[in-house]
């Protein structure tokens, strides 16, 4: 994959990251449960493409098909 593309998922990886604190923060629980979707679909994708990101146990649940 490109550099670009790496590039990519890690700033909407940690836009998510940074959303779904401020969801928990917020005590938004729909916002929680929709940025952990999309943290867990950013990783899966990540994944995919061979591209080892970082990523907490937590995330690792939510990390589902």
């Amino acid at each position: 994959m490109t550099a670009m593309f790496d590039q990519e998922l890690r700033e909407q990886l940690a836009r998510a990251r940074q959303d779904l604190a401020a969801a928990r923060a917020e005590g938004d629980a729909d916002g929680v449960q929709a940025y952990e979707g999309r943290v867990s679909s950013l990783l899966r994708l990540a994944s995919q493409h061979g591209i080892d990101l970082p990523h907490s146990p937590d995330e690792e649940e939510h990390n589902e098909p």
